[in-house]
């Protein structure tokens, strides 16, 4: 075989090996939609019945963000944006961060949604949304990062 070929599958060989050793691709960006407000409450819960907890983390190395600010809205049972469906926190010495909230119900054809909005210093802010299962009482969602 050819040098270039050898070396071409040699790194075919080796991504799946890097990739298992702890690198983490950036959160897909979603819309933020028309409900945002900056500066939600801080608190731990805007409701009952999911629970949603995860870890901020740097792209690439999975190094944790702590102090990263996380900010989350939905719709209430009901369908529609409240200021009792807002909250933010600031995530913890490992990036962590959880949440208590209202299953979110899906409404004028959307499906069920909650957004996060996440800032980090040095990284570039991300709005994204969960969207958890019909029946879900827990979610895992972890936020990664891209560095500014």
């Amino acid at each position: 075989m050819k040098r270039r070929a050898l070396l071409a599958m040699g790194l075919l060989l080796l991504a799946p090996a890097a990739w298992a050793q702890g690198t983490c691709p950036p959160t897909r960006a979603d819309m933020e939609g028309p409900f945002y407000k900056p500066d939600a409450p801080r608190r731990e819960a805007t409701g009952k019945g999911l629970s949603v907890a995860g870890a901020v983390k740097a792209a690439g190395s999975c190094a944790p963000l702590p102090g990263s600010r996380v900010e989350w809205w939905q719709a209430n049972p009901r369908g529609e944006y409240d200021d009792a469906h807002r909250g933010s926190q600031i995530a913890g010495a490992e990036g962590r961060y959880q949440i208590a909230t209202d299953t979110p119900p899906p409404y004028s054809g959307r499906p069920a949604h909650i957004h996060f909005k996440v800032f980090a210093p040095g990284y570039r802010a991300l709005t994204t949304q969960l969207y958890p299962r019909a029946g879900q009482t827990a979610v895992t969602f972890d936020l990664v990062l891209i560095k500014e």
